[in-house]
């Protein structure tokens, strides 16, 4: 016995489309994690220039249209 040959059809068409999407979804996932790693190493990045600038010129808000800054306050 066997189903319907338009049955088989729409079973075939649906498992490709949840295979096409599955594969679609890993891709992502790829690149999301990529983008993740990629974050990561631009904050610690920042961190470090962070630290570097703060060592030299002390507790400073930076502006970052001109590179003028000035000095905060620590309220003690």
């Amino acid at each position: 016995m066997k189903i319907e040959k338009e049955e088989l059809e729409v079973i075939l068409d649906q498992a490709t489309k949840v295979d096409t999407i599955s594969k679609q979804i890993a891709g992502l996932e790829l690149q999301k994690n990529k983008l993740v790693d990629s974050y990561s190493g631009v904050l610690e990045d920042s961190n470090n220039t962070r630290k570097k600038l703060e060592d030299k010129y002390g507790s400073i808000s930076i502006n970052l249209v001109d590179g003028s800054y000035t000095v905060i306050q620590n309220e003690d």
